[in-house]
């Protein structure tokens, strides 16, 4: 596939953390809880792209966090270090509920199918077999996926609306740059980690029709609308 702009991590514009403020946030942190961050259990790696435009692929990195047995939700950064930028996020659900999700919702939401069985979906430093055991789970599954910065273009800050993005269904759709480039870092082949996940079954009535914006392009755009006023109340004396 031509044409592919693949991230690069670029510095955030801003002065450097400085002293008092580093020494602000230990401190915080000995005080505070941190309780929907610290249920993040799990790193996965996985490439969204553009829901109008496949030739806009993005590098992802997954934070992930168990609301219950049919839920989870992702931070993504667009890389694992320290310096990542949070450029978006994903709730995964199971099939039972995708399939009460309204007709007209459907379409936001992309099947995993494809991305466990190929390989492409992996857990950076996790032993395959220890992997395999949570992908046979995620290939039963649907994700929709919010991204709010861009940095496929190389924006040094999150501009523009948020954009629906969407993930790998069949071959051919990966860029080979970008995979070998991730392959090459992480250590891992997409090819092997596909013979031994050949095993493994999607969802039980089959990937649903309306899923993957039902085989369309789909844009998110800004519509201009006249703001609802907020009603008069009227007081109230006790």
């Amino acid at each position: 596939m031509e044409g592919i702009n693949v991230s690069k991590h670029v510095e955030v514009p801003g002065d450097p953390t400085k002293t008092g403020t580093a020494i602000l946030e230990t401190a915080t942190a000995t005080i505070q809880g941190f309780g929907p961050i610290n249920k993040i259990h799990q790193h996965l790696c996985a490439f969204h792209f553009y829901g109008h435009d496949m030739t806009r692929q993005v590098e992802a990195h997954h934070f992930c966090g168990h609301q219950n047995e049919e839920f989870r939700q992702c931070l993504i950064y667009d890389r694992p270090d320290a310096d990542g930028r949070l450029i978006g996020l994903e709730y995964i659900i199971s099939e039972d509920l995708f399939l009460t999700l309204p007709d007209d919702e459907k379409k936001f939401w992309h099947s995993h199918l494809y991305e466990v069985k190929s390989g492409v979906l992996f857990m950076p430093g996790v032993p395959g077999p220890i992997q395999r055991q949570d992908h046979e789970k995620v290939a039963k599954t649907y994700g929709k996926v919010i991204h709010f910065w861009q940095v496929d273009r190389g924006d040094t800050l999150p501009l523009g609306i948020p954009q629906v993005m969407m993930a790998l269904t069949r071959d051919g759709q990966l860029d080979q740059n970008l995979a070998q480039d991730v392959e090459k870092r992480f250590g891992v082949s997409f090819d092997e980690e596909r013979e031994k996940r050949a095993y493994m079954e999607g969802p039980a009535h089959g990937i649903h029709p309306l899923a993957n914006a039902a085989g369309k392009g789909i844009h998110t755009v800004l519509r201009e609308v006249d703001c609802k006023p907020v009603e008069s109340v009227p007081k109230v004396f006790v």
